[in-house]
């Protein structure tokens, strides 16, 4: 069996057995109900909506059973090198030079092969830390796209000239973590990152006339992301949560606080060190105002926790509903339950489950995509000659490896979080899959056009808000910045690539389009849909 092969037999002897239980549990129940329910007129019109609801969840059902099915592309990685250099291993045991045990990694080819949970117990891990939950990808979903309908684009390959862009933008990106966003235009390490970038052969980020500049530097392709402040309104703008009012100061970092920079410290995080040195915060909470205290936010947040904040943002500035809201118009009624403030509360939550299912499936059993600081293992180890690796030309002549050289004495990526990355991998990034999900339903319920009111940004030292004087700032365009300042946080820290959170979002997105309509097959008011721009600037109807 190829190894990135989904485990389909284990996965479905296991739902047999349990459906064959669940369903003779369901044939007693039902017969026990008819000897006991009186045969009267209301227990009719009972049985009939349950044969509604049973018809419904049948035909949601085998429309999804209808689609076609995808074929999951992979970049080659893990079957062109035996040494597995390529792919995701942390966690396990390793050599002095960051290559993964052979023998340990069969262990977790067997167990995502087989997709027994007793292999999932026999793998042989390093210093103890533990994987994190490869079994949520072969969990099937219910509503929507089950975890394997969609597919996401093979990862850059280890070789490629779009990896080594993407990691010199992750150099690039710990480098100016200290610098203030609203500094980037003047800031002499910006305007290198941007000549830097421009010179690679194969970068995807946004550029004007060709060429990376301070304005695009980190920044996403979706429509608003290029305008105004680099951090969206949803950060600064006031958030009443009920009766209280969340102060939107947060707990960062100090500056200069990088890890995994010495051999000695990478080497135990890649084995799965379980002990870590103390991440230092600064004494002033302050507003997100650069990269660091972005990418500290992504480091503890809730799951949705960005997207809830935003619209409890909306729903405070009286942001208009979409236009194809059915309670527009309505003469006696309002929204509450469908379509009103705690339904679409409660979709921000039930769409990031589905999105956890189909990018953990991603994940583990289709790329194993290694992690950018095991990539910066490679180039220190290829760079001061212990090992020779496929690397590009484009990283090796990048200016950032004789900068990160000169401030630390290694070639390694200095990582914003004692840990390091989390022990799973890369592609795509579970915090990109959520963004895009959240952002797609508050796009559907919102006017994407309403111009926000009272725009600020963070002063440089974060203590203060300042008026923005700028072009406008509009609803749609400042969740699609929502989304991709999450996204891209995680690679400011150093744990994800720029693929990881721009096909990351676009999973979500999709996912939660799938679960929109099925959602509007089950309501009952006569409406034609929502509107919704996709991250790429298409306009649908849902």
């Amino acid at each position: 069996m190829n190894s990135r092969t989904s485990p389909a037999n284990p996965r479905s002897t296991a739902r047999r057995s349990f459906l064959k239980q669940a369903t003779l549990a369901g044939v007693a129940s039902s017969v026990a109900a008819e000897t006991a329910w009186p045969r009267n007129g209301a227990d009719h019109e009972g049985n009939s909506r349950a044969r509604e609801a049973l018809a419904l969840r049948q035909q949601l059902a085998q429309a999804e059973f209808g689609l076609a099915v995808p074929s999951h592309p992979v970049n080659g990685d893990d079957e062109a090198y035996p040494g597995r250099i390529g792919s995701f291993s942390k966690g396990l045991p390793h050599n002095n030079i960051g290559e993964v045990d052979p023998v340990a990694y069969q262990t977790l080819l067997t167990a995502l092969n087989s997709g027994s949970h007793t292999s999932f117990e026999k793998i042989t891990l390093g210093l103890g830390r533990k994987l994190t939950n490869p079994q949520a990808g072969l969990a099937f979903e219910l509503e929507g796209a089950d975890s394997h309908a969609l597919a996401m684009r093979a990862a850059p390959a280890f070789a490629s000239a779009e990896e080594a862009a993407e990691m010199a933008e992750l150099y690039w990106m710990a480098f100016l973590r200290d610098v203030p966003f609203r500094q980037y235009s003047t800031d002499s390490t910006a305007a290198r990152a941007a000549a830097d970038l421009s010179s690679m052969s194969d970068f995807r980020g946004p550029k004007e006339n060709h060429r990376v500049t301070p304005a695009t530097l980190f920044r996403d392709l979706s429509p608003g992301c290029l305008t105004g402040p680099y951090i969206s309104q949803f950060f600064w703008q006031v958030a009443p949560f009920g009766a209280e009012v969340l102060d939107r100061r947060m707990r960062t970092c100090v500056a200069g606080a990088d890890y995994l920079t010495t051999t000695g410290e990478w080497l135990d995080v890649q084995r799965g060190a379980t002990v870590f040195r103390t991440a230092r915060y600064d004494d002033t909470r302050r507003y997100l105002r650069n990269s660091r205290d972005l990418a500290e936010w992504v480091h503890i947040d809730v799951l949705f926790q960005a997207y809830f904040t935003a619209l409890l943002c909306l729903l405070s500035t009286g942001a208009p509903p979409d236009q194809g809201n059915p309670y527009v118009l309505s003469r006696t009624q309002s929204a509450f339950g469908t379509f009103g403030d705690p339904y679409i509360a409660s979709l921000l939550c039930a769409v990031a489950r589905p999105a956890l299912k189909a990018v953990w499936y991603q994940k583990w059993f289709v790329h194993r995509r290694l992690r950018p600081e095991a990539f910066g293992g490679r180039v220190h180890y290829h760079s001061t000659g212990a090992a020779s690796y496929p690397l590009h030309v484009d990283i090796l002549n990048s200016r950032a490896l004789t900068e990160v050289f000169r401030k630390q004495g290694t070639y390694l990526l200095p990582i914003a979080f004692p840990e390091g990355s989390p022990t799973h991998p890369a592609y795509g990034s579970g915090h990109a899959t959520v963004a895009g999900a959240c952002s797609t339903i508050l796009k559907a319920f919102f006017d994407e056009s309403w111009v926000l009111p009272n725009p600020v940004e963070a002063s440089d030292d974060g203590l203060s808000l300042l008026p923005y004087q700028g072009s406008p700032l509009t609803v749609g365009g400042e969740l699609n910045k929502l989304a991709a300042n999450v996204a891209h946080g995680r690679n400011m820290a150093g744990v994800h690539w720029r693929t990881d959170a721009t096909e990351g979002m676009r999973l979500g997105e999709e996912i939660a389009l799938s679960y929109l309509r099925e959602e509007h097959a089950s309501f009952n008011e006569d409406f034609k849909g929502l509107s919704i721009t996709r991250f790429d600037g298409t306009n649908i109807t849902v």
